[in-house]
């Protein structure tokens, strides 16, 4: 724990400054000084004690479901890093990393339809984000940019809105809903896991390329992962709950653009089920760090 009483404070004067701004947003946080002490400060002397071990550029995977806080969770960590190590950390989302619109709009004509909804693997850039990690990983470091993605409008942003990384990062923490996910046996992907698989997807080509893409693109990139956390919702039908209170704080930040009804975020879910509830059956397997979160959005305790 934190021996130096000055950068606790400083260290604590920061986070509950940021709790107080993202709580303006329509959030709110529990237990507040308790989770700090008991959930970010023992995950960040963690990631402290997997630098030293590795003495250069580490990336620290973040997943967890839909509406789970990884993004939250990932600015604290930074917050943290930074006042209590002088850490420089940069956090992004596979989410950035979504292909653009018109180019799921080609693969939904030549592969599968249900590609064109953005989300499962192959449906994001690989290319562009291997690119992305190798830069920031390098010795010789240069200025590096990193796509965003604008979800109100389904589509990428222009570049001269990208996030721009102009120092070299101890800590590149890397989030997202299938971060680590694995690969299933063809014979688990033949019965339909809900009626969007057995409505349109009878001839499981959809079901096999999004496997097909996990094993073969995207598991190469999760093995570069030094330490990964995984934040644990009590269900899968949390993430259906917490995905719409995410939505709905999306259209308070972005007033006048589009945002999803429930029923949409109910049908744009079961695009995210299959892998989204094998992840949760097999956590152990892919996990070193587990921060179990109860019905309420609480974050109880580390594993």
């Amino acid at each position: 724990m934190i021996k130096n009483k000055n950068t606790f404070l400083k260290i604590k004067k920061s986070y509950l400054a940021f709790i107080d701004r993202q709580e303006k947003g329509n959030k709110f946080f529990y237990n507040k000084l308790g989770q700090l002490m008991d959930i970010y400060i023992p995950i960040s002397e963690l990631i402290f004690e997997e630098f030293k071990k590795n003495n250069q550029t580490i990336i620290i995977g973040l997943s967890g479901g839909q509406g789970s806080g990884k993004s939250t969770f990932a600015q604290i960590l930074k917050l943290i890093l930074k006042k209590k190590y002088g850490f420089e950390t940069v956090c992004f989302s596979i989410d950035d990393f979504y292909k653009k619109l018109s180019e799921r709009k080609k693969m939904s004509k030549l592969v599968h339809k249900l590609f064109l909804t953005r989300g499962v693997p192959g449906t994001h850039d690989i290319k562009m984000l291997n690119h992305v990690i190798s830069n920031l990983k390098r010795k010789k470091f240069k200025t590096t940019l990193i796509p965003t993605f604008e979800k109100s409008k389904d589509d990428r942003r222009k570049k001269k809105n990208w996030l721009k990384v102009t120092k070299k990062p101890q800590i590149i923490i890397f989030e997202g809903w299938c971060v680590g996910a694995r690969d299933q046996k063809y014979a688990d992907l033949v019965k339909p896991i809900n009626t969007l698989e057995k409505k349109y997807d009878k001839e499981m080509i959809w079901r096999k390329k999004v496997n097909n893409e996990l094993k073969k693109n995207y598991m190469p990139i999760f093995k570069k992962i030094d330490k990964l956390i995984y934040l644990k919702v009590p269900s899968f039908k949390y993430i259906l709950k917490w995905r719409t209170q995410q939505e709905k704080k999306l259209g308070f930040f972005s007033s006048g653009k589009k945002i999803m009804s429930p029923h949409q975020i109910k049908d744009f879910i079961m695009y995210y089920e299959r892998i989204s509830k094998k992840m949760l059956s097999e956590y152990h397997k892919f996990s070193d760090i587990v921060v179990s979160i109860d019905n309420k959005h609480r974050f109880k305790k580390i594993t």
